[in-house]
Order: C-alpha cells, then sequence, then structure tokens
C-alpha cells in the first residue's frame, strides 16, 4: 500500500461501527487513492491481521474497534485519595473503550449531557504513574510526560531524573461526588459515546447493587479472555493490543455490566493475570509464567519488492525508513550511494547481488527524486537527530546480523537479547518514520525524541556489553570447574531456568544424565533457596493434554529420556507459589573435563518463603521508591536489609551449587 493508502484505511477503521468485507474496505481505499496496485486485496488483509487493527469475523471479513467498543459500557472505580480531592484522573481506565490515538487528557466526559469540568493536581510524578500502568510501566512517564507541555519541559530538563513536582489535568468531581453521596467502594458505569473522539457518559452504581454471582461471571470471561488474548497473540506489541483481544476473547458478557474495572480485576481480583517483564516493556501474561523468547527480529508486513528484499536479507524494515535513510544522506552532504547502501544494508547482512543491485536502483532513484526539494533550512532541527537514530537503527540490524551468523551458540546470549534488539529496532523505525516529513516536531517533541535516543544508545550499548562478555566466555571457556565428570558417552546440554514473573533467570550447563531429584538440588542452589516446600516436575499445559493427567514427570527421569510432546520446555514447581521454566537449549560440546556449572543470569532470587512473584515485584517497587512507609519497612524485613534485586555475581552462584554437588558425592 501506499502511505496516503494506509491513511485510508486507518480513516475507514476510525469511521466504520459495522462488520465490513475486504470489498469494502478496498472500495473505500479507491475512491481516496487511485495508484494502481495489483496486490491491493492482498495487502490490506495481511495488514490489518498483522497489526492486530481489527478483529476478525471470519476470512475476509472484520469489525473494527469502534465497532467493537461502541456502545459499550465498562467500569471506573475512584481511589479514596481521588474522592478526597474531589477528582478522577482519567489515566488508563478508558483502554480499550477508547481511540489508542487519543491520550487520556484529551478525553470527555459528561453527567446527564453536560460536560465534567476539568481542574488540576500537583505532586510528584510517581503518585501519578499508578494510574497509567496499564498502558505498561515503562510508559507511565511518557503518559505524564504528555499531560500538559510544562510536563513535558520538566521530564526533558533531565532525562536521567523525575521532576520533583509535576500537574495533571483531572476532572472536578467535588459537585457530582456530593450531588451522589459517592463513598468509597461506588462505582461509575461508563458508557462509551464516541469512542473515536473519547466522549463517554458517567452513571453511579453503589458498592451494594451489584451481586457477587454476576461479578464472579465477569471475572471468568476476563480471566478466559486473557487467556485466549494470549494464546492467540502471544504477548502482542503492547498492552493495549493484549487488553482489546481480552474484551473480544471474553465475548459479550466481559463487554457488559456488571463488572469490575480493569484496574481492580488486573491488580486486586485475579490470581490468574499478571504483569511480566518482557526485554525492555512489560505485558500481562499467565501468572508466575515466563514469556517464551523469540529469537529472531520481527520483520515487517512486506508490503512491496524493496520490502520484501530487506526483510528477506535480514534488515526487515519499510520503505518509509529508507526514505529516511536517504534524507539523512542529503542532510549529511554525502551522495555516496555505496556508502548510502552500507548504512542501509550493513556488510554483515547477507544480500543476494541482484537483489543488491534492484535495492541500489531504487536508492538512486530516490536520491535523484528528494535532492532538488529538500531543504538544510527545514531540517536543521530534525537532521542531527534522525542521523543518530539512523546510526543506531544500522547497528542494531548490524549486531542481529552478526549473531544469527552462528559464529556462537545463541544459548549463550544473555536471556532476551533478540527480543531487547527488536524492541530498540521497532522504537528507532518509528523515530525515522516519524521524521519523514517536511513539517519538523515542536521543539518539546524534538527534545523528547533526543532524550529517548539517549536512553535508547544506552540500552544498546548495556546488551552489546553483555553479548560481548557472553562470546568471551564462550570462547574462552575459563569459568571455574564445580563438579568433574568423564564426557565419555555422555551427551550435555544448556538449560535456561527462569522464576515466572521475576527477572531472576539462570543459564547452566549439565550433562543428559543429570536426574530430575538431581535438578532439583541444583536448582535450589541456583536460586539459593533451602528446600523446605514440596515439588514436582511437570510438563507445560500444551504439551501435556495428551497424557490425560497432569503432565506430572518422574523424579527419576533423566533430561536425556524426557519426552517434552514436541515442545523444548518444562516446568519445575515449588511450593503453592513459584513456577520455574526449564528451557531446554542447545546441545554442548564439552572439553575434555567438563563441569556442571552456571554460565550467565540476572537478578537476585527472592527468598523462598515470599508469597509469589506478585508479592515479591511489590516489595521491590516499594524498595525502588525510597522514603520511610509501611509496605517499604515490610519490604526491608521480608527481603532483608541488605536486599539488592539486581545482584548476581557468577562465581557467587557457582560456589553455592559447588557446596550442593560436593555434598551428593
Amino acid at each position: 500500500m501506499t502511505e496516503n493508502q494506509e491513511d485510508a484505511l486507518y480513516e475507514f477503521l476510525e469511521n466504520n461501527r459495522d462488520p465490513f468485507t475486504l470489498e469494502d474496505v478496498m472500495g473505500f481505499i479507491r475512491l481516496l487513492d487511485f495508484s494502481r496496485n495489483n496486490r491491493l486485496a492482498e495487502e490490506i488483509t495481511a495488514f490489518i491481521d498483522s497489526q492486530n487493527i481489527a478483529f476478525r469475523l471470519e476470512p475476509g471479513r472484520w469489525v473494527s474497534r469502534r465497532g467493537c467498543f461502541e456502545p459499550l459500557h465498562f467500569v471506573i472505580s475512584p481511589t479514596r485519595p481521588e474522592l478526597l480531592n474531589g477528582i478522577l484522573i482519567p489515566g488508563h481506565r478508558c483502554v480499550p473503550f477508547a481511540n489508542p490515538m487519543l491520550y487520556p487528557q484529551e478525553y470527555r466526559f459528561f453527567y446527564k449531557g453536560s460536560q465534567i469540568p476539568f481542574s488540576s493536581i500537583e505532586g510528584p510524578p510517581e503518585e501519578f504513574y499508578p494510574y497509567y500502568t496499564i498502558f505498561g510501566e515503562e510508559y507511565a512517564p511518557e503518559y505524564v510526560a504528555k499531560d500538559n507541555p510544562n510536563n513535558e519541559s520538566a521530564f526533558n530538563s533531565d532525562p536521567y531524573e523525575d521532576p520533583p513536582e509535576v500537574s495533571i489535568q483531572t476532572l472536578d468531581m467535588r459537585n457530582l461526588y456530593r450531588e451522589l453521596a459517592f463513598v468509597p467502594g461506588d462505582r461509575f458505569v461508563v458508557h462509551t459515546r464516541d469512542w473515536r473522539e473519547g466522549y463517554f457518559d458517567l452513571e453511579r452504581v453503589g458498592r451494594e447493587e451489584w451481586s457477587k454471582v454476576d461479578l464472579y461471571a465477569w471475572l471468568e470471561a476476563a480471566e478466559g479472555g486473557f487467556e485466549g488474548s494470549f494464546k492467540s497473540l502471544g504477548p502482542g506489541s503492547r498492552t493495549e493490543e493484549q487488553i482489546a483481544y481480552a474484551y473480544w476473547y471474553g465475548g459479550k458478557r466481559m463487554r457488559d455490566v456488571p463488572a469490575y474495572s480493569l484496574e481492580d480485576f488486573l491488580y486486586e481480583q485475579t490470581d490468574r493475570i499478571e504483569t511480566t517483564p518482557y526485554g525492555m516493556e512489560t505485558r500481562f501474561w499467565f501468572a508466575g509464567k515466563e514469556i517464551p523468547d523469540r529469537n529472531e527480529l520481527e520483520g515487517i508486513n512486506a508490503q512491496s519488492p524493496v520490502e520484501e528484499i530487506l526483510s528477506r536479507s535480514g534488515a526487515p524494515v519499510s520503505e518509509y525508513v529508507v526514505q529516511a535513510y536517504v534524507c539523512d544522506a542529503l542532510f549529511r552532504r554525502d551522495k555516496d550511494i555505496s556508502a548510502l547502501m552500507k548504512r542501509i544494508v550493513p556488510p554483515s547482512v547477507a544480500i543476494e547481488e541482484k537483489d543488491r543491485e534492484y535495492l541500489t536502483r531504487f536508492v538512486t532513484e530516490l536520491m535523484s527524486e528528494f535532492e532538488p526539494i529538500y531543504s538544510p533550512f527545514k531540517d536543521s532541527a530534525m537532521g542531527p537527530i534522525r542521523q543518530r537514530m539512523g546510526e543506531l537503527h544500522t547497528a542494531v540490524i548490524d549486531l542481529a546480523a552478526r549473531l544469527h551468523k552462528g559464529d556462537i551458540n545463541t544459548s549463550w546470549l544473555p536471556k532476551h537479547t533478540f527480543i531487547i534488539l527488536s524492541q530498540i529496532k521497532d522504537h528507532a523505525e518509528g523515530v525515522l518514520d516519524d521524521l519523514n516529513t517536511d513539517t519538523p516536531p515542536e521543539e518539546d517533541e524534538l527534545d523528547a525524541l533526543d532524550n529517548s535516543l539517549d536512553s535508547m544508545i544506552e540500552t544498546y550499548e548495556d546488551i552489546k556489553e553483555l553479548i560481548d562478555d557472553a562470546l568471551d566466555s564462550f570462547r574462552q571457556n575459563n569459568l571455574s570447574v564445580v563438579k568433574r565428570v568423564k564426557s565419555e558417552g555422555l551427551e550435555w546440554r544448556i538449560l535456561q531456568v527462569s522464576l515466572g514473573g521475576t527477572d531472576v533467570w539462570r543459564r547452566l550447563i549439565l550433562p543428559e544424565s543429570c536426574r530430575l531429584k538431581e535438578l532439583h538440588g541444583i536448582i535450589q542452589a541456583l536460586l539459593g533457596w533451602k528446600g523446605e516446600y514440596a515439588y514436582h516436575f511437570a510438563l507445560e499445559e500444551q504439551n501435556s493434554r495428551d497424557r490425560g493427567g497432569s503432565g506430572r514427570l518422574e523424579l527419576d527421569s533423566a533430561l536425556g529420556e524426557l519426552d517434552l510432546r514436541g515442545g523444548n520446555s518444562f516446568l519445575y514447581e515449588y511450593g503453592s507459589k513459584w513456577t520455574v521454566k526449564i528451557l531446554v537449549l542447545s546441545r554442548y560440546e564439552p572439553e575434555e573435563q567438563p563441569s556442571i556449572r552456571c554460565v550467565a543470569g540476572a537478578a537476585a532470587a527472592p527468598p523462598e518463603y515470599i508469597d509469589g512473584p506478585m508479592r515479591f515485584r511489590r516489595y521491590i517497587t516499594a524498595l525502588e521508591r525510597g522514603g520511610v512507609d509501611a509496605e517499604r519497612e515490610l519490604a526491608l524485613r521480608e527481603l532483608g536489609q541488605d536486599f539488592n534485586p539486581e545482584a548476581f555475581d557468577l562465581d557467587t552462584c557457582n560456589r553455592k551449587l559447588a557446596s550442593v554437588l560436593i555434598g551428593e558425592q
């Protein structure tokens, strides 16, 4: 699709409330853009389904998000601080019943036909972050910053520290709370009047008006909806996407009242869904489970020959990004096409000669087309940011390509390596796309882009340093010996042990002859636990269905004897709260005297008596807040005064492992 055709598709979806067919949307697009495209039908279908911007009813037939969520109802439960201050902070409360292109301060709320006026409240930004975390915990500062220009300037003044105070636009609810005699526990039923514009009507519901039976039915539908979303989409591209599809898979019951508010459901009511780290971001996921790694950079939905070539070669970008690289060359005053090609397709990326020739002709034509109309004066503000962002994008593509060449076994790389690289690549492409314009963004927006670029470069350098360390460990293989065994006749494996719902993981090498009851002791040593609770090993649910039982594995089974039913992982369930995912990675060719040892890992494991990953994360959050409050004091008491969530030392881990293994001899 052309850029105009893509814009027309989004316009169609934002305005359409009824189920539509492929022919409907093609007709609308061709009214606005007559460009010939023999693959338009195929491209529209692929774009809608790959971007998850509409819900599929059947092949060739969808309903838009507006059509799904307007004019339905959902629930907002005001917090005690909001009631005390006579305000309501929209924040994340309208997801997914509002257009995701709108910011919360753009919503409009009405009561009995009259718009509720706005007010504001001041305070430290961390006081407001909880009202935005459903967008993703990592995005809460961005939403607070975007609330008003003063906030944005305050955040941009120091990208590494939050400002001491910000101001948030709120709804002025003082008169309405008094009129409705609103008390803690009461709710607002919210009617979605206009999904596209973000218009909502409020109606009070008393805390005792809905039966627990009806609320439980909604809870069951919601948990099923989220689990259906995870199984269908995986982690998705953003939390908003996960939530939109959760409401879709939750069916009519989830999209109706009586209901819990979304934040009450996610943070108070369910024990089956929780937030989980995912690279640099967070997602909602099965409680206590780990999101599976993806071991490659995501491609794009290739829509043109150029995009197909780049995707096939391992440098998957859109034509818009290629255009940004051409603008960058003009900004550099560098007309060397070969140098430009090396930035778009780094030397480490394998590309067939005929494809390189086609791409070179395309880039040369773009240069000839852009050069007469390019204005260095107009590009003076955007150019430096585009140049740095392009260099970062090239570096990520180059690093990923070198890792994929097979110089080392990627099992040695830090956890989530490719996920983090993919996220940096996607963010960089988003910025390059935003800067592919003749109209420079406002100064505050450019400052924000520049600051986000600093953060992305820092993250890239951190992950590259970790990768370099892993490469050194792999090549030198000079780790301390823990237990010597004869290698003759033994196959060795690399296993990754990840504590569900946390950032804690360890990677180890051990022989396939290791039995599960021995692996239990090894995991206990890796996590610093004492073995005080019952445990068992089991297949993951999807791999155990045909067993007709719980999928439990025999403790006398050796690793090499396990039947994982086509999968590559199994679970270690310890006590009633902890689930450890064991990912069986590649085989390992040991040196002459191999050793069972830990080769990589991250984060300090929680004490085993903590009440599960959700409680552990809340303690970590309390520690990070600083200051003195009851929750922080409890966290210090439960975790220990010297607990450092980021602490992991490979030598210490192997000493603990050695003491266990020596004791077994």
